[in-house]
């Protein structure tokens, strides 16, 4: 059996563990990023839609907040699908990254129609409120999770790259990549990566694996978990 590195959130990873055991390949879960939730609720009075680029940002509106009848557009079909898991009753789904969602929330909604708020980590990739305002948007962006990179790989991932034993590592942002460089570095794993394929969700976030020399490189045709699951196919069919 085939075994992939999946380097998600813990929450995100088991979803992408059972896609993953439905194709033949078992996952090693080694969160990079542990996510801190922010329990104050968004001021949503007088505004007309939720942007989320991101499940935790769902995940923490939902845990702060009881509202599920405002509209919500989410970035992607993982999002979508975590906001209808929520509850949320009137979900859009941009199918891309922020780019597409500013274009998309800017196709269905009207400027004087109210404010958006941006439920967003921290560290966010991309100008969405800056591509909004620029169309006549007000738009709050309201920090709600802190997604935190851990120290370290731990010894049973490291373990097992330094054995051999991990077909494909995938990567779902920039800067997760660019921490396990680094991380691997540190641990002295360099070498091990020529026997594993990288599977990144974008040509960003493959940039940012740096110059480890791996047995392939595969990036995803779009920014989301489809397509990712759709690369990862194609490494299937290749080895």
């Amino acid at each position: 059996m085939k075994r992939a590195l999946v380097t998600r959130p813990r929450e995100e990873a088991e979803e992408l563990a059972a896609a993953l055991a439905a194709r033949g390949v078992e996952a090693l879960v080694e969160p990079l990023m542990v996510v801190h939730y922010r329990a104050a609720a968004p001021d949503l009075e007088g505004v007309q839609a939720v942007l989320c680029t991101s499940a935790n940002g769902v995940r923490a509106l939902a845990r702060a907040s009881g509202e599920r009848r405002l509209p919500l557009f989410a970035v992607g079909e993982a999002t979508a699908a975590r906001a209808r898991s929520e509850g949320f009753e009137r979900v859009a789904s941009a199918g891309g990254d922020a780019a597409d969602l500013a274009r998309l929330v800017a196709e269905r909604l009207r400027p004087e129609a109210g404010r958006l708020v941006h439920v967003a980590g921290s560290v966010v990739a991309g100008d969405l409120a800056g591509a909004l305002s620029r169309r006549g948007f007000a738009v709050e962006r309201r920090v709600m999770y802190e997604a935190r990179p851990v120290a370290a790989l731990s010894i049973a991932a490291a373990d097992a790259l330094r054995a051999g034993a991990i077909d494909m590592a995938l990567f779902f942002s920039p800067r997760t990549a660019a921490l396990f460089a680094r991380l691997a570095a540190a641990a002295g794993l360099e070498r091990a990566m020529a026997a594993v394929t990288a599977v990144s969700i974008s040509k960003a976030a493959d940039a940012a694996l740096g110059g480890f020399v791996w047995r392939s490189r595969v990036v995803a045709e779009r920014p989301d978990r489809t397509a990712l699951l759709d690369a990862v196919d194609v490494v299937l069919a290749r080895h």
